[in-house]
């Protein structure tokens, strides 16, 4: 099983101390990055990490700045962003993994697609498989959850953050409250059809993107009302120098159980977690 896991603290490349949990496996064959969804707390991807572990891959998972256990106590007056979820966040976890010895990969959900682009150390990432990736537009969902997506950024969400001080995400069931600035980010970019793509305050946007030459998967489920294939297929052409390819995702062939947004990481998507490392050994 390996050296048991460790939870510690992980300086961010701005010295933020995060939250982090490291996996070893007991071979240490490889290396592999959680990269996880906006407001999601790293011990939903618990058991992904050890199940991860037991078949050769050192694993890590951490918390966002403000998100989880790296939350300051008040996120009033906080300056958090998405930005530095991934230029200073992930960022340190890759150099922290990174060995020239072991090959360093890296599994995003949703936002950890997103972010990859961002990130100013990717090239030392050796293949990118992510899950429910997708531009985040109302428009791509089905039509009653691009209707309550649009309330909630349009109604509920900013006057929220306007008496909070952050998006009180928790009072709208839907997980861990977000910073305003990553709230503000998020919403921004979820207006738009390609996401930060289209952002006319982000024109450096598509050459970040462009830089990448590392392979990426792109797995997205039919059930995926957030993040349904041709939302996904809106964001990926960004990725325009790297071998990206894409996988459809028929829950009924993984489970009696639906996917949707937040199920990939769940223990009836485990076939979902052998498709992921078997194209890991792939490359």
């Amino acid at each position: 099983m390996g050296n048991p896991v460790e939870a510690f603290t992980l300086s961010a490349l701005d010295g933020y101390p995060l939250a982090a949990t490291l996996y070893p496996a007991e071979q240490d064959e490889c290396r592999l990055l959680i990269a996880s969804a906006a407001g999601t707390p790293q011990g939903y991807y618990r058991r992904f990490a050890e199940f991860a572990r037991q078949q050769g891959f050192t694993a890590l998972t951490l918390d966002y700045r403000g998100i989880g256990k790296s939350h300051p106590g008040d996120l009033r007056g906080q300056k958090m962003s998405i930005m530095d979820w991934a230029n200073q966040d992930l960022a340190a976890a890759i150099d922290y993994l990174h060995d020239p010895q072991r090959p360093l990969y890296m599994v995003g959900h949703s936002l950890g697609g997103h972010a990859f682009g961002l990130l100013p150390n990717h090239a030392k990432v050796a293949g990118l498989y992510t899950f429910g990736t997708g531009a985040g537009w109302h428009g791509w969902m089905p039509p009653l959850e691009r209707l309550r997506v649009w309330t909630m950024w349009q109604v509920f969400a900013p006057l929220i953050a306007r008496r909070k001080g952050y998006l009180a995400w928790r009072s709208l069931g839907m997980g861990e409250d977000l910073p305003l600035g990553a709230y503000e980010q998020w919403r921004r970019w979820c207006s738009f059809p390609r996401y930060y793509l289209d952002d006319p305050l982000f024109p450096e946007a598509a050459d970040l993107l462009a830089q990448v030459t590392s392979p990426i998967m792109a797995a997205n489920a039919l059930d995926d009302a957030w993040a349904l294939p041709r939302s996904r297929d809106a964001f990926m052409p960004g990725y325009l120098n790297a071998p990206w390819q894409v996988v459809d995702i028929d829950p009924q062939r993984v489970s009696t159980r639906k996917i949707g947004h937040m199920g990939y990481f769940r223990s009836h998507a485990e076939p979902l977690w052998v498709d992921a490392l078997n194209w890991f050994r792939t490359l």
